[in-house]
Parts: structure tokens; sequence; C-alpha cells
């Protein structure tokens, strides 16, 4: 793939991309040093002159296209995405698809969501006023993403965002920053000017220095704990966006469809090799049910097809990078020398690693309250649903959760009392729909994505309030 030219003039040298699974260079990207972030940020302070200028027909239908234009190329895009981030071909498949997905959303909410009119005359004192609000741009707006959906992910933030207006300064992962690329390549193709999107290709230092600076208006970001944090403490005055994760518990109660459960926590526990932020990491199965639930579940695991991604029939391929497998096999590890007992997996190969599961974790341990994001599912006997409950709301932060029940008293109940920014029913938590708010609870929890929460969230009210003349009483005579 060819490096955007105008990177050209800033870059200071190139990242090579390679295949996780076989390690092979699949592509060249520039690699930008912080200190040309000013240069990026003054190229996308234009952009964002013009795009708010554009109307909203111009938006939505620029989107509109870009949309046409990737589902046109869908196989060539699910190809990218198998090479640079090791999805196996069906997940691709289904990532492009839902991108094309969020584009449309986007392209609607640049039409429908212009504001509304405010009632300032159902207010003593305020009757002779009327007027509305409007949805305005926020200027710059810097969009970090991960590896993990390296191209649906983009869109959330690049759809959203030209919907209302702004320009983007895009940070894509570096270690699957080609499908990013492209779909940037793929907006000018359908119409949207220079500059409304900068892609800029390079390390950390780069990054800090882009969502430090004074002329950013927002910092919208996926990604991890730490590096969340450190943008908080470096991003100043601005407006944040963050999903940095979780570590999703499902309850299987036992009145539950038994064969649909073990299904839905399979795909839910392993999609993209676990690494899936709202993958299913921790099963409380009630005890009536746990072992035969433990016996279907672990056989349906050692059933997947485990190896290269570009296969039609592989069902789960690499992990990003070797030592991203080899950090989820220590935290394995750690977890088996505290008691832990392994009922399958646990197999390193490179940057495979087997889906594992484990049962009779120790509750202290990293496995149990930090998000593992790879292949791993823990698996823990209940008594009843308070317990469960309580077990499920341990980690301090949280995203997705679920439950498996007949009961739509105990569906409710869970659905209540489940700390998460989403509870899914007979269903796993691994389940979004790319128009639904989408976020965390508790720590780190900062604003909602999901395209109509993300345009909110990228957009300001602007209030316009017309006071009408006040008729003058005649002049007695």
């Amino acid at each position: 793939m060819n490096v955007p030219t105008f990177q050209d003039g800033v870059a200071s040298g190139f990242i090579a991309v390679t295949n996780p699974f076989d390690g092979a260079e699949i592509g060249k990207i520039a690699d930008i040093p912080p200190e040309s972030a000013q240069m990026l940020i003054q190229a996308a302070r234009d952009g964002a002159r013009v795009c708010r200028n554009l109307s909203r027909y111009e938006r939505a239908r620029i989107l509109e296209n870009c949309a046409s234009l990737v589902d046109r190329d869908k196989e060539a895009f699910a190809a990218l995405i198998v090479s640079e981030a090791g999805k196996t071909l069906r997940q691709a498949q289904k990532e492009v698809l839902r991108c094309v997905n969020t584009l449309k959303l986007s392209a609607d909410e640049a039409r429908r969501n212009g504001g509304e009119v405010v009632p300032f005359d159902a207010y003593a004192g305020s009757e002779k006023r009327q007027g509305w609000f409007s949805r305005e741009p926020l200027g710059v707006i810097v969009a970090i993403t991960p590896s993990n959906d390296p191209l649906n992910l983009v869109a959330h933030k690049l759809g959203p965002a030209i919907a209302g207006g702004n320009s983007v300064v895009l940070k894509p992962s570096e270690l699957a920053p080609l499908s990013a690329i492209r779909l940037a390549d793929y907006l000018v193709a359908a119409g949207l000017p220079p500059n409304i999107v900068v892609v800029a290709n390079g390390g950390a230092a780069l990054g800090e220095a882009l969502v430090s600076a004074r002329d950013v208006r927002m910092v919208s970001f996926t990604g991890g704990f730490v590096t969340g944090e450190k943008i908080a403490r470096a991003a100043g005055l601005k407006k944040l966006a963050m999903d940095l994760g979780g570590n999703a518990p499902v309850i299987v109660m036992s009145d539950c469809d038994l064969e649909d459960a073990v299904e839905c926590c399979v795909s839910g526990a392993y999609w993209a090799a676990g690494q899936n932020c709202i993958g299913t990491q921790r099963i409380l199965i009630h005890s009536d049910i746990y072992e035969r639930f433990k016996g279907r579940f672990v056989a349906l695991t050692q059933s997947l097809k485990v190896g290269d991604p570009a296969l039609p029939d592989t069902d789960i391929g690499p992990m990003i990078t070797a030592q991203a497998a080899k950090q989820t096999a220590r935290v394995v590890n750690d977890a088996i020398r505290l008691g832990a007992k392994l009922l399958s997996g646990n197999i390193l190969d490179g940057a495979v690693y087997a889906p594992t599961v484990l049962e009779d974790v120790d509750f202290g341990c990293d496995l149990w309250r930090q998000e593992v994001f790879g292949p791993v599912v823990v698996l823990q006997r209940i008594e009843s649903l308070d317990e469960a409950l309580a077990l499920a709301n341990t980690p301090e932060y949280s995203l997705h959760s679920g439950i498996f029940t007949a009961d739509l008293e105990v569906a409710l109940k869970a659905a209540d009392a489940l700390e998460a920014g989403g509870v899914m029913i007979n269903d796993s938590s691994d389940y979004r729909f790319d128009a639904m708010p989408f976020g965390g609870f508790k720590y780190g929890s900062l604003g909602r994505e999901g395209v109509r929460f993300a345009y909110e969230e990228m957009t300001q009210p602007k209030v316009v309030c017309i006071r009408r003349a006040i008729e003058k009483r005649p002049e007695a005579q």
C-alpha cells in the first residue's frame, strides 16, 4: 500500500506492517515524528473550516458514497483486515459490512440531528421569545484507534465527526493501520475535500503531541487504561471520549436454553481471538447446570479450528503480536499457580494462542480482576442470582454483561443491578449494534460511541433566541 502523499514531507522514516500469522511484511507506513504534529493539526484546522461549511446534504452524500465504495470492494477490505489484524475471513467480512452500516448511519445523522426548537414561551418571563438550538461542529478532533477492529472502529470516529462538520486527525494503531488509510482514501474518492481527514502514523510520542495541542477540541480514544490515563493527563482543557475496555461477565441461570447459552458464550469469548473489549471473559453458571454447561462448553471450544485466518474454515486466528500472546499465557499461568484448574488450551505457537478455559480462579488474580484481551474464559459456579450479581460487579470498570434465563423477572432484576454500559439478555456480552449507545460504567467511563451518541459528543449546541417586539399600549386620551 502506498503511503499518502501528504505525509511524505513530514515522515522521518517508515514503519513496516506485518501479518501477525506468518510475520510477512504487507506494507509500510510513514513514521511521523512528534515535532510534525503541529503541521498535521494546521492542515486539519484548514479542513475543519471547509467541513463546517459543507451542507448537511453534502456531508451525507459523501458518507453514503463512501459506504457504497466500501461495499463494492468489501472482499478486498476483508482480505486486508485478515492480513494486518489476523482476524478470520468470516470475522473480517462481517466487520466490513458493519463499516458500511456505520457510514450509512452517519449519513442519516447528518440529515436528521440538526437541533431542536426551544419552547421559550412555555415559561414565565419568556412569553415573547422564540428560538432553537443547532448542533455545531467542535473543530479539530484527534481520533486514536486500536488494532482489533481496524476498519469499523475507525468508521465510528470518522463518520460521526464528518457528519457533525468537524475535521479529524486520525492516528490508527501502527500494528494495523492499512484499513484506516484505505478508508480515508475512499472518503476522498467519495468527494471529501482534502484535510478533513488527516492520517497521522507514528508512535506514542506523536500521539502525546497531538492530544496535548491547544487547537484540538476533542480526543476520541479506544484502547487500554494505561494509555487512556496518559492521554487524560496530557490533554488539558478539551473534550474526552474514551472506550477503555472491559471484563465482561455473563450469568447463566438454571432455567436457560443450555445449548443456546453454550454456543453464544463460545462465540462471545473467542471472537477476534478474544481481542474484543466486550468479549465474554467470566461465565457465572448456576450449580444446578454447572457440570453440563462446562462439559459442553469445553467440547465446543476444543472443536474450534485454530490457525491461518485466511482459510475460510478457520475459527480463531492469531493475536495481533507474539508478545500479546505471550502476555496472555503469562496471565493464565499466574492464575494456575494461584490454584486455577486448566480445562482446555493454554498452548502457545508464535502469535497463535489456543482458546483456553479455566475454573476455580482466585478472585484476587489478574485473570479475574483485569481485562485479559485474549481467547481466555473463566467458568465460575454460583448458587444464586444475588451471588452472581455481586461477582459480576467486582471489577472497577465494565462495558457489557449478559444473562441467560427464561424468567423475565430475573432478567429485569439483573438488568437493573448489573453495573455495565450494556446488559444483553439471552445473549453473550459480545453483541453490539452500531446505532446503540456504547461505553463503559464506573472507572474510566468517558462519553459514548454509537453513531448518534458519538455525533452528539462531537458537536455542541448553539442557541438562537429571538425577542419579539412588545406591543405598546395606546396612550390614554
